[in-house]
């Protein structure tokens, strides 16, 4: 079985549908995370808008030229039907600082989660939005302009600011983000 993106791209081009399964495990999971972010931690939100990113995935796929990675690629996808469903459906949450206390005590790697979705609403979307890419799915400054198609100084900024939140809601020094 081929186990490179490009490999299992063609083959699921020429009929493969193994080929199709192996590419959605393996990106399943960083897509629903970096859903589940933007969203503030609505799972149903966010697996559904996997589901869609998947879906459109397969009927597109022909399309995908190698530009960029094939994850870059899948989270601009993601991206996409995160802004139609903002744009049609509702406003997502977004909580002034103030507004909510933070606890800041976890105990464990899901407890981690939970309190970094609840954290989320704190900021705005195209906050959550670089912050989630940056970190969570490891992307270069380049790459998230590749994603969003926000220039780079606008995307340096997002990141700049929300890490200045988070460290004032986690009452934290912002150098240990």
């Amino acid at each position: 079985m081929p186990t490179s993106d490009n490999e299992l791209i063609a083959g699921f081009l020429s009929g493969d549908q193994r080929a199709a399964d192996v590419l959605i495990r393996r990106y399943q999971s960083p897509i629903r995370q970096f859903l589940r972010r933007l969203t503030a931690g609505d799972h149903a939100l966010a697996d559904d808008m996997a589901q869609e990113t998947f879906i459109r995935m397969l009927s597109t796929l022909h399309t995908f030229r190698g530009d960029a990675s094939l994850s870059t690629w899948l989270h601009t996808v993601a991206y996409r039907q995160f802004l139609r469903h903002v744009q049609t459906n509702a406003r997502l949450l977004y909580v002034e600082e103030g507004e909510a206390a933070v606890e800041a005590s976890c105990d464990s790697s899901a407890m981690s989660d939970v309190l970094l979705e609840q954290i989320m609403r704190h900021l705005t979307i195209n906050e959550r939005l670089v912050l989630t890419l940056c970190f969570s799915a490891g992307m270069s400054h380049g790459e998230i302009a590749d994603v969003t198609g926000l220039p780079l100084g606008t995307i340096k900024s997002h990141i700049t600011r929300s890490r200045k939140k988070l460290a004032r809601l986690l009452d934290i020094e912002e150098d240990t983000l």
